[in-house]
């Protein structure tokens, strides 16, 4: 399970994130706070793996609270929620380490995907054994690199990218379109065209099923 701690100043908004978290599977919520003091004394006392951190406390600003928890030689990750939509916000969360940024109001489909998402980085990266410059690119593709990002055709997330990944590799034949979207929770025509970028950039095979009449199959197995 990953520990998550929910740090926001709304005592309502942190119950609605933390139901949010607690009906994914994978994730439990360990504590919430609701200034930033309380999140740097709840870090230290419930040790959690992921924190969702709101930057406007009434305390001091969001980020603050992750350098605190930086010289305590915390290492726990952090996701920001926050209503702040200022560039510069953005990019001192990236500069401080932030694994994502969501912003408020969000749905509960929003933030399943990053949380999602990040389960999935951080297993690529507790699992990964580094043999080549191959296995680095493979664990920054997992991790969100822009190159990874820029790589996608027009029109398709990093996000739903890695749950699309993550659906070829956890099974163990072969997925159709519609199989993979039922997985993925998305239509097939979406699951279609991520495997079929998959397929083009040599990280899929594709194989073809007939039957008794029509055009074949397309099935899909992860490869790299």
């Amino acid at each position: 399970m990953i520990d998550v701690l929910v740090v926001d100043d709304d005592f309502m908004v942190a119950r609605i994130h933390r139901g949010f978290v607690e009906r994914i599977a994978g994730f439990q919520v360990v504590g919430t706070a609701s200034t930033g003091e309380e999140a740097v004394a709840a870090v230290d006392r419930l040790r959690p793996d992921l924190v969702l951190l709101d930057l406007y406390l009434p305390d001091m600003f969001g980020l603050d609270v992750v350098t605190r928890l930086r010289a305590a030689r915390h290492d726990c990750d952090v996701l920001v929620i926050s209503a702040a939509r200022e560039a510069e916000a953005v990019r001192r969360a990236v500069r401080y380490g932030a694994v994502n940024y969501l912003l408020k109001p969000f749905g509960f489909d929003e933030l399943r995907t990053r949380l999602e998402q990040y389960a999935v980085r951080r297993t690529a990266l507790r699992a990964a054994v580094v043999a080549d410059q191959a296995d680095v690119d493979r664990v920054l593709s997992r991790s969100g690199s822009p190159a990874a990002i820029a790589s996608l055709p027009r029109g398709l997330s990093p996000e739903t990218a890695e749950l699309v990944e993550r659906a070829l590799r956890e099974h163990s034949g072969t997925l159709s379109a519609s199989e993979c979207a039922d997985r993925v929770g998305i239509s097939r025509v979406s699951a279609r065209r991520y495997l079929e970028h998959f397929s083009a950039a040599g990280r899929a095979e594709v194989t073809l099923k007939y039957g008794a009449a029509g055009r074949p199959e397309r099935r899909y197995t992860w490869l790299a």
